[in-house]
């Protein structure tokens, strides 16, 4: 089985961020998602939720700025590594998540160990 990062992103865009009782219930389907990949031993990594307001960025010549900031169109707001056969399981896996719901969308990519040469 090969590992495959499913990197969340969420618009920021006005009119498209979800109402409080929109996020509850994409919370539940959130859990119930993520138990069903746990049970189905296909959850290399629990992940994490990444900040939105605490966040450096740090540029060629040690230039660091604040940011990124959510003023921007979509923003990263955490991931998971899963594990999978190939690129296209990790996409059906990626099909499931409930993030799509709210207008957010989700990049998967292989995780590259040492060991791989392709």
């Amino acid at each position: 089985m090969k590992e495959f990062t499913l990197i969340f992103r969420n618009s920021n865009q006005e009119g498209e961020r979800p109402s409080p009782d929109q996020m509850q219930k994409v919370l539940q389907e959130w859990m119930a998602w993520m138990t069903n990949l746990s049970a189905k031993e296909q959850l290399a990594d629990k992940g994490n939720r990444l900040a939105i307001s605490d966040a450096k960025t740090v540029r060629p010549g040690n230039l660091v700025t604040d940011g990124p900031y959510t003023e921007i169109k979509e923003f990263i707001n955490g991931y998971i590594v899963v594990r999978s056969e190939s690129l296209t399981g990790a996409v059906e896996i990626a099909k499931g998540c409930p993030i799509l719901k709210i207008g957010g969308n989700v990049e998967v990519r292989k995780v590259v160990t040492p060991d791989d040469h392709s």
